[in-house]
């Protein structure tokens, strides 16, 4: 028998059983769609991430006063000098201060672009007339490079400047969420527009680009003014669970990604003086590279990574083992054709590959179905991310290989007790 007439006899039985053959396929294809699903989720997730936080790009760096972690403890292990003196438990809690923040600046004069910053709280009010928006708009205070340091890209008016900030002057820029809520998404109406936040008055002189979002909060939604205006009217908004203690952060950018690690080492070198650090002890603040936030998230979201994998495996398992008995059953009710192919002729090896066929045909046609919800699934998350078209090749492939290999496992023994039927018994079968 050729190929092809095995192939095609093995496709016929398969339309003949379409209720059996459904509920199989439907169990492969709920596997395959765990695992393809959420990993083209988790591919999403990585995009959204990688975009979100490496807005200062590879070149960058950001000094503050404890370790930020977004999943709890990372174990991480800090080496200490030998003759080193424990640090002090509260070492850990002093804030950097505007007078230690504006001092660095000062004195560190590697070739670079630093920014000073200050959280003003997530909770704010802006009002317009007798609009106002829900106590959730982010208000940051920082100075004339900070929205270039943070990856936000003016579209209308100008930033803030040097007089801006040293004068505390009643003036901020705004983000396109603030925008659109106001002045219908144009911005251009909004310069020169006084608003108020939290009932202060202040003026816009900019408006930016939108920036997007990222687990669950817009970058769009706020305000930027300078870090003085933040010490005298938002300072007290910034108090909360998450930050006790009111702190600045110093953002450096060197113009080549080469020169990070010296960039770093004598920012560690000028500010450990001005935090007045004895030479044996450890620092008491943190520099971080840029995208050390997203190694974190994305190690962390391996995890997720094995779980879709073990529901996948438990359900193919499942499934190969549902396959398996409807092979059998496909034996015993096909014994007399069996019977009758073998007496005219029909070799073992053909009725082998025959029911093997069968096997990894069904098993197949799960995976198709299957990738096909899952890529839909997964697609829809990366939808409600604002992230691209994302298609898994790796998850596909391998999901493929898996299910053709459920199949084979599935079919050979079936296979083999078909093949071995005795012509004469299985055509007296009833």
């Amino acid at each position: 028998m050729r190929l092809l007439d095995i192939l095609s006899l093995s496709f016929r039985t398969i339309r003949s059983n379409k209720l059996r053959t459904g509920i199989t396929v439907a169990i492969i294809a709920f596997g395959i769609m765990a695992l393809v699903g959420i990993n083209t989720a988790i591919d999403a997730m990585k995009q959204k991430f990688t975009e979100s936080f490496a807005s200062m790009g590879s070149n960058g760096f950001t000094i503050h006063y404890k370790d930020f972690q977004f999943f709890g403890n990372n174990d991480q292990v800090t080496k200490e000098k030998k003759g080193a003196k424990k640090d002090k438990k509260s070492n850990n809690k002093i804030p950097i201060t505007k007078e230690q923040a504006e001092l660095f600046k000062q004195s560190y004069h590697f070739p670079s672009k630093v920014s000073l910053s200050l959280r003003g709280g997530n909770s704010n009010i802006v009002s317009l007339g007798s609009s106002k928006t829900n106590p959730t708009v982010q208000v940051i205070g920082g100075d004339e490079d900070y929205a270039e340091l943070n990856g936000y890209t003016l579209n209308e008016g100008r930033s803030l400047n040097e007089l801006d900030v040293e004068s505390g002057r009643n003036v901020c820029i705004i983000g396109s969420d603030i925008v659109t809520k106001f002045f219908g998404g144009n911005p251009e109406r909004a310069v020169e527009k006084i608003i108020k936040i939290n009932g202060l008055p202040f003026r816009i002189v900019g408006t930016m680009e939108s920036k997007g979002s990222s687990i669950g909060r817009s970058f769009d939604n706020v305000i930027i003014t300078s870090y003085n205006n933040v010490r005298r009217f938002f300072i007290s908004g910034s108090v909360n669970m998450f930050n006790p203690t009111p702190s600045f952060n110093i953002q450096v950018k060197v113009p080549d990604v080469n020169q990070v690690s010296l960039a770093i080492g004598e920012a560690e070198g000028v500010f450990r003086p001005i935090r007045r650090i004895n030479t044996t002890d450890a620092s008491n603040f943190v520099i971080d590279k840029s995208d050390r936030f997203v190694e974190e998230l994305l190690s962390n979201l391996s995890l997720i990574t094995i779980c879709a994998v073990v529901i996948g495996a438990i359900t193919l398992l499942g499934a190969a083992v549902g396959l398996m008995n409807i092979m059998l059953v496909s034996v015993t009710e096909r014994t007399k054709e069996i019977g009758l192919v073998k007496a005219i002729g029909g070799r073992k090896g053909s009725i082998r590959m025959q029911f093997l066929y069968e096997s990894i045909m069904i098993s197949l046609l799960g995976a198709v179905f299957g990738s096909f919800l899952g890529i839909l699934i997964g697609n829809v998350f990366s939808l409600v991310l604002n992230t691209g078209f994302v298609f898994p090749w790796i998850w596909l492939f391998l999901g493929m290989a898996i299910c053709t290999g459920v199949g084979i496992l599935a079919g050979i023994y079936p296979s083999l007790k078909a093949s071995r039927l005795n012509p004469i018994q299985a055509l007296r079968y009833e």
